[in-house]
């Protein structure tokens, strides 16, 4: 797929005018879209560990206090939080005798970014993932001063705060994380971590409102600070993320600015226990790019003001969040918090072993309706991403059109016959802008129809053509995508999109030419089963692909069973369709039409069939799973 990092640029998009919007108003559809753009999970038992408003936080922190004579309040921020709205929060609502803000502590951002410059490469796009630990870029001797001040002080609320900010409070006398209070009974510590969604955090980096973490960059390309963020911030603070959510003592929602929302560890653990029990969907991302198109505004009911969706992040759970509804308080979470906290309940025991802490399977929307083609683009290997980029497995994917108009396509594979360096010149001389990259000479195009399956091992030169509705079924290292011709167009800056041929011509499998193609790439549809109103078919994926998807037509109900391994599916047909627990186990859960959702391993079996206005029709789902 293309990059869905930072939008750049809508670059020379489709036209789409108000008029033909109100004339072609059901052209993709019929009847009013009801698909479910802010899905949440009711937990229930909880209700009252949860609170809004700076107020009312500050509050309930104050009822903390109790008679203590000194309480330490560590709020470790996530990359990315409004850290100034904190302190000025905490600061007028607990009057601390002293406030240490983290980065005073960590090294200057000069040193950080000398520090990290193996990971960050002078690519725009592409680094290395970094394995470092967020406490290599502390000064001891200041972190060493700051406890030592925070030790002297015997009375009042002292306030610690930032990246890190646990990092100094660990260590210090009075400061006891898994329990909250100091052995001689007169202090107490609290710690707080704040949280964002990735998602978040991209816009902040895209309206030019932040930079990276130790680094002044506000005004930088986004794309580079994108890159920041994945090689090496978000990786260093993931992994003291995961060492702090169990023994927090609260989790702060900051997604939304100066609306803070806050729950109990207690809350945090219920709420992700309940989740892994049932099916869910995470929150879905929509995004404009250049050559997107016009169905997901339709379909999913969204922005008639925007020019054009390109991308629907619909089922990307280290990028998406997860609503948990605790009475009428709704606490966005990161859903990545919930592949940490309940990794084999979710992916189940055999996912969990090969990729750990990963969610590896994602689906998203590539709408191209009225739009143009992607980039032709190329994944890397598995070998090669190891080698260059430090992942552990690459990007193999699948195309599975939910909708495609007359003349839609996908560009796939190689033309006999084809001369390798003529092909790569001529990549580059288009690049350079001396000629059109002739892609008719080369690669494949195959007509695309409604519920084709186009198969996309890493390797395999492909991209989806205009007028079509892709729903992508990939591994989940996403941002690995190697473009290799662009149709010549620009970002706003007037510079071509970022294109890499040096990458791409290592990579590129010559040998998958036509035959191949069309042999082991294309519709592999074999049913499987069948029973009373279903049938099942498998459509795939390539052999070197991990990934197994199974399609069900059904018009009765269809009986499922996750076999202890993580099930992702989509209703690809059909409005509306309910899942439900053959023992009562969970709550029948309703899904309409295009929407993803996530049956958690430990679910075991559950059932599918056609409810409300599809009942007595037939629908479809694609359901994707890690082979094992």
């Amino acid at each position: 797929m293309e990059h869905g990092g930072p939008s750049l640029s809508i670059g020379t998009v489709c036209p789409y005018s108000p008029l033909e919007e109100v004339v072609e108003l059901n052209r993709y559809r019929v009847g009013k879209s009801n698909y479910d753009k802010e899905p949440f999970v009711r937990v229930e038992g909880v209700e009252g560990q949860a609170w809004q408003g700076y107020p009312s936080i500050i509050r309930e922190i104050r009822s903390r206090l109790g008679r203590k004579r000194k309480t330490v309040v560590t709020v470790e921020c996530y990359p990315g939080v409004r850290e100034a709205e904190i302190r000025r929060a905490f600061e007028e609502g607990l009057q601390p005798v002293l406030t240490i803000h983290a980065d005073e502590v960590s090294y200057p951002p000069e040193q950080v970014t000398r520090m990290i410059e193996r990971n960050l490469t002078e690519d725009r796009v592409f680094g290395l993932m970094s394995h470092a630990s967020l406490e290599e870029f502390f000064d001891v001797s200041k972190l060493r001063d700051c406890q030592k001040k925070i030790a002297e002080i015997e009375n009042g609320i002292i306030l610690v705060y930032g990246v890190g900010a646990s990092i100094i409070t660990q260590g210090n006398p009075g400061a006891n994380h898994s329990s909250g209070n100091n052995a001689n009974g007169n202090s107490e510590h609290i710690l707080i971590y704040a949280d964002l969604a990735r998602w978040e955090i991209q816009k902040r980096y895209e309206s030019g409102e932040m930079g990276n973490w130790k680094a002044d960059n506000r005004e930088e390309d986004p794309l580079r600070k994108y890159k920041r963020g994945y090689f090496f911030e978000w990786r260093v603070a993931d992994r003291l993320k995961k060492e702090l959510l169990p023994k927090m003592d609260y989790l702060l929602d900051t997604n939304l600015g100066d609306h803070p929302k806050m729950i109990t560890r207690e809350a945090f653990r219920e709420g992700l226990k309940q989740t892994v029990a049932r099916p869910f969907r995470v929150v879905p991302y929509f995004k404009p790019g250049v050559w997107g198109g016009q169905w997901m505004k339709e379909v999913c009911d969204l922005d008639r003001s925007e020019r054009n969706f390109a991308w629907a992040f619909d089922c990307v759970p280290e990028e998406n969040s997860l609503y948990l509804l605790y009475g009428g308080i709704r606490v966005e979470v990161p859903s990545v918090d919930l592949v940490y906290s309940y990794p084999v309940e979710l992916l189940g025991d055999p996912v969990h072993a090969r990729f750990g802490t990963e969610f590896p399977i994602r689906f998203d929307f590539l709408d191209t309706m009225d739009g143009q083609n992607l980039s032709l683009q190329v994944h890397p290997l598995t070998e090669y991403i190891q080698e260059q980029f430090g992942m552990h497995y690459t990007q193999d994917e699948s195309y599975y059109l939910l909708d495609a108009e007359e003349d839609a396509v996908v560009y796939l594979g190689l033309k006999e016959g084809i001369d390798p360096e003529e092909m790569v010149s001529d990549l580059k001389r288009a690049q350079d802008g001396e000629i059109e990259f002739p892609d008719e000479k080369y690669v494949n195009r195959f007509p695309a129809k409604k519920h084709d399956h186009f198969l996309i091992p890493a390797g395999t030169v492909h991209c989806s053509g205009k007028n079509s509705m892709v729903l992508e079924i990939s591994a989940t290292p996403y941002i690995f995508t190697f473009k290799l011709w662009d149709w010549g167009r620009v970002d706003l800056d007037g510079k071509p999109r970022p294109v890499h041929i040096e990458h791409g011509e290592k990579v590129i499998q010559w040998n998958r030419t036509t035959p191949w193609v069309e042999k082991n790439l294309i519709n592999r549809v074999e049913e499987v089963a069948r029973g009373d109103g279903w049938r099942e078919e498998r459509t795939g994926l390539h052999e070197r692909e991990f990934i197994e998807t199974r399609r069900h037509w059904f018009s009765k109900k269809v009986p499922h069973h996750t076999g202890g391994i993580v099930n992702v599916l989509n209703l690809v047909e059909g409005e509306e369709a309910v899942v439900e627990s053959p023992s009562g186990a969970f709550e029948p859960f309703v899904v309409h039409y295009a929407e993803t959702f996530i049956v958690p391993a430990a679910v075991g079996e559950y059932t599918i069939r056609p409810h409300g206005p599809s009942e007595g029709k037939e629908c479809v789902t694609i359901k994707a799973y890690v082979r094992t």
